[in-house]
């Protein structure tokens, strides 16, 4: 047995690091969610929504980003029509959340560590609200494909830009780059 755990070290420590950040990290999100009623919505969502609303209009659509009344979430009016609904599943905190503790499972120095953290996190938020304004124009020009669209395309798109940030961590900044 004392063989196995010496050969499957460095698989054993990833694991246990792994599972141990996303809990943490997870538990404190749910710890920050349950301050909020369930007809309020998150800070961290409110600002996602403002993020939406100020990038199109920025490009000089009509939106419109409105607190849901009696449920959490935004809604989105975009040229005037309720088109989108922005709920916390949508900020990408979990998508967060799991990079960060990939990263700290493959960790390297302590300063490149945090620096490739945070600087993921500001890539997969910006993502984000690209891929919700993108989502808002193209449901408005697209309503029959807003499955598709949300269902595949765009987590695809957040998922393999993550899966890209750890393949060049992984061969670039960790401890096991060569």
């Amino acid at each position: 047995m004392k063989k196995y755990l010496v050969q499957f070290r460095p698989f054993l420590v990833f694991i246990g690091t792994f599972f141990a950040a996303y809990i943490v990290l997870t538990v404190l999100y749910k710890l920050y969610l349950n301050s909020f009623s369930t007809t309020e919505v998150d800070g961290i969502t409110q600002f996602v929504g403002n993020n939406v609303e100020h990038l199109l209009e920025a490009f000089g659509y009509d939106v419109d980003v409105q607190r849901n009344i009696g449920a959490s979430g935004l809604q989105v009016f975009f040229q005037n029509e309720y088109l989108v609904r922005i709920i916390e599943g949508c900020n990408a905190i979990s998508v967060i959340i799991l990079f960060i503790s990939f990263v700290l499972a493959f960790s390297g120095k302590l300063k490149a560590t945090l620096l490739y953290i945070l600087f993921g996190i500001v890539l997969i938020y910006i993502l984000n609200v690209v891929r919700i304004a993108l989502l808002t124009v193209l449901l408005f020009h697209f309503p029959e494909k807003g499955h598709f669209l949300h269902g595949v395309v765009f987590p695809l798109i957040i998922y393999g830009a993550v899966f890209i940030l750890w393949v060049i961590w992984v061969n670039k900044f960790s401890k096991y780059a060569k």
